[in-house]
């Protein structure tokens, strides 16, 4: 194993000033540099990341918690995330759980034990052993997909789940489709809750109240789209049109759609939720509400790293607004021409800080 006096003896240097090279604890003379860089790499010297941790105090770890990274919606937060802690030198620890309360705490206590600086926590299901020893664990934590909370220390990020339902509903009721289904989450999921409150406050606005029939909790997995879908079909009569609490839902639920002999947009409406890309792939290709995925994933890094890097405080909630993608898995109201739909959201995305309006943090570049 080669060590720093192996490195030191090499460039004809003491121990300290090696240290000191390899560290950037201070200022060396640009030729001893290159001497020591130059012994460094003749000999394959590498630093001891955990010693370096241990008398630093810092790794330029952040460990992240994940339901399901094969899920193409977390993928693309993983990605957001990803990408801003590699732009300022961090790397990224994912603990992926599959919403299993012992996984999850057994991943924290490896987290800590690995010394990250801080986490980044997303799951829809967190039982109530995961939250309270989240809540005693002292690394400053970015929280997505979840209820704000005012714990210390703590952020979250979300989108605006509840503009996002009213947008799909809107829609739908814009081109004259008044018989909508709502293919929600599991009653547990902070988002699916926004969402059914957003879909049903917009329907009240325009004076309609679905019966329970037309409200089908799901698995928020393709599988479950299906599902439900086939549940409705056994009805007496199927939906005019359906809103979806995530794509995978909705893909699920179209193809349970044709598999019952519909034809989609002319007997049956769907948006779904997220613009996973897959979307706009299907026949007909999915409206949707789009969360802005990858900003939500580069946003809630960004959070920590500027509270670890400079002290900042973390915003004890920050929001993305969704838009509307209009595709063609909505039908055109009756009586209007048929229109080449271009696929782009009709409304820019956009940054709410809810307790800091003023905020200057704003999300990465679009993907």
């Amino acid at each position: 194993m080669i060590r720093l006096k192996d490195v030191a003896r090499q460039s004809g240097v003491s121990v300290t000033t090696v240290s000191h090279v390899v560290n950037g604890t201070r200022r060396v003379a640009p030729a001893t540099q290159v001497r020591v860089q130059r012994a460094i790499a003749e000999l394959g010297y590498r630093p001891d990341s955990i010693a370096r941790a241990l008398k630093s105090n810092r790794s330029r770890t952040i460990g992240m918690i994940v339901t399901a990274a094969n899920n193409p919606f977390f993928a693309e937060i993983i990605r957001g995330v990803e990408d801003h802690c590699f732009a300022h030198g961090y790397s990224l620890m994912l603990c992926n759980t599959g919403d299993a309360d012992a996984r999850q705490l057994s991943y924290l206590q490896a987290l800590r034990d690995k010394r990250v600086d801080g986490l980044i926590v997303m799951t829809a299901h967190s039982g109530p052993d995961f939250l309270a020893a989240l809540a005693r664990q002292p690394l400053p934590t970015v929280l997505m997909d979840a209820d704000p909370t005012s714990g210390e220390d703590i952020a979250v990020v979300n989108d605006d789940s509840r503009l996002g339902a009213r947008l799909a509903i809107e829609h739908l009721l814009s081109r004259g489709l008044t018989d909508i289904a709502l293919l929600t989450g599991p009653a547990s999921h902070p988002r699916s809750r926004e969402r059914l409150a957003g879909a049903l406050a917009a329907l009240e606005a325009a004076g309609l109240r679905p019966p329970a029939s037309r409200i089908v909790a799901t698995n928020l997995m393709a599988d479950g789209g299906h599902d439900a879908m086939r549940r409705l079909l056994a009805g007496s009569s199927p939906p005019q049109a359906l809103f979806a609490f995530n794509d995978l839902v909705a893909i699920g639920a179209m193809r349970a759609a044709r598999e019952h002999g519909l034809s989609l947009p002319d007997d049956l409406s769907v948006v779904g939720y997220d613009d996973i890309e897959l979307g706009r792939y299907l026949t007909p290709a999915l409206t949707t509400v789009h969360q802005p995925v990858y900003e939500l994933g580069a946003m809630a890094s960004a959070q920590l790293i500027e509270r670890l890097e400079h002290g900042r405080p973390l915003e004890p909630v920050l929001r993305l607004d969704p838009c509307l993608v209009v595709r063609e898995s909505v039908r055109e109201s009756l009586g209007e021409p048929l229109r080449e739909s271009v696929g782009e959201p009709v409304q820019e995305s956009a940054v709410e800080s809810v307790n800091s309006p003023s905020s200057s943090l704003s999300p990465s570049p679009s993907h």
